[in-house]
């Protein structure tokens, strides 16, 4: 059995300086800053140069964290570029980042996965430290949504917003890093949130263009009711499975998609927001780079210190989830775990009390999420039906 454990050594964000703000949205499309605010949280969102691709901004922030890091690209093992946005469909993003990087004996791979794309990213980089197969992975979330999206559609361009961000994951002698995940996929929904027209299955035609088949189409409904459930199971069972509650987590950092989605989230986990990392009204949702550029500007600020733990979870579209308890290692070995309470009392009793406190605690949780759901049952038809009788009273 390895006793490599994955460390954060290093990380680094790009956003683009361009800000797209819900006033100049409000130009574009029959919308307004407190519509948009209010639905979805969103202020404002960076936008990327129509000659800045995905790859330039992976670079700038890949930098930022090989400099926090002390390595160089010469000393990296391999690349897990994170986008849905890549500059081509081949070749693969990543190997363009590796070859900008002066990353001669590292592997690349581009991993798509939507939103979830960092989390997954994150959890597969730590396997290959912890088995020690590599000293240095670079893990990077990036996207250009801004040319996926159809600008007259205030469903879906109030929403994306580009970025990038990193970290450098490394070999550490130190216990900590991954210590729980769960990765999830409902392909049955992958039509919830689709490019259809660019792929194998389509032929881009005049006709398809004209359709606008080469944009993004999200079904709103059905990714906030996939969103809002996995959220919470997800962050139950990696916290539990870590042999954890909720009150044992030190910072949750969620996909920064919709506020709305946050907020019921942690209603039914019984946390206050400022357990919550929230960033997403300056960047709007950012894909595979919303959760990097939040654990990064964490990291930055202070709001998370060595040896906290975080959770990280993620949705998106696949319809995918992920998720994961992530433990900062201190500069100096942190020796043994810290024990639930001093009793002069034997290991195994102390570990049946925090099983205990764990079930307790989950039970608690899930009676939230049954009375969430009753909730729902109830409102969302009623929000239905007055919104169509609205619909036909103004005669649109």
């Amino acid at each position: 059995m390895s006793n490599h454990y994955s460390k954060i050594t290093g990380w680094g964000m790009y956003v683009p300086e361009r800000v797209l703000t819900n006033h100049e949205l409000a130009t574009m499309v029959d919308t307004s800053d407190e519509w948009i605010v209010t639905r979805t949280g969103i202020r404002e969102r960076r936008i990327a140069a129509d000659d800045q691709t995905t790859a330039d901004m992976s670079v700038i922030a890949a930098q930022r964290a090989l400099e926090r890091a002390g390595i160089t690209g010469a000393d990296l093992d391999l690349i897990l570029l994170a986008t849905s946005t890549p500059d081509h469909l081949c070749p693969p993003t990543s190997s363009l980042l590796q070859d900008r990087l002066d990353a001669h004996k590292a592997g690349a791979m581009t991993l798509v996965a939507g939103c979830s794309g960092f989390a997954y990213g994150l959890i597969t980089a730590a396997q290959f430290v912890n088995t020690g197969m590599c000293q240095h992975v670079l893990v990077v979330g990036a996207e250009k949504l801004s040319y996926a999206v159809d600008w007259t559609d205030r469903n879906t361009n109030i929403l994306f917003g580009d970025g990038a961000g990193a970290v450098i994951v490394s070999q550490s002698d130190q216990p900590g890093g991954l210590q729980s995940m769960v990765l999830g996929s409902d392909g049955s929904q992958a039509d919830a949130l689709i490019v259809p027209g660019i792929g194998s299955a389509s032929t881009l035609t005049p006709e398809a263009l004209e359709r606008k088949d080469h944009k993004l189409r999200m079904d709103g409904q059905r990714v906030f009711k996939f969103a809002t459930r996995v959220m919470t199971d997800s962050v139950l069972k990696v916290v539990g499975d870590a042999g954890l509650t909720i009150h044992d987590i030190d910072l949750i950092i969620p996909h920064q998609a919709n506020e709305r989605i946050i907020d019921l989230a942690m209603r039914r986990l019984g946390v206050d927001r400022d357990k919550m990392m929230i960033n997403l009204d300056r960047y709007g949702n950012t894909s595979a780079a919303s959760i990097p550029l939040a654990l990064c500007e964490a990291l930055d600020t202070g709001r998370v210190q060595p040896g906290d733990r975080l959770v990280m979870v993620a949705f998106g579209a696949g319809l995918t989830n992920a998720a994961c308890v992530w433990e900062l290692q201190t500069e100096e070995a942190q020796g043994e775990p810290i024990l639930v309470t001093d009793w002069p009392v034997s290991d195994t009793f102390q570990q049946r009390l925090q099983e205990m406190r764990v079930a307790a605690w989950r039970a608690q949780a899930q009676a939230r999420v049954r009375v969430s759901d009753a909730t729902m049952a109830v409102m969302i038809p009623f929000y239905t039906f007055r919104k169509g009788v609205k619909k036909r009273l103004s005669g649109k």
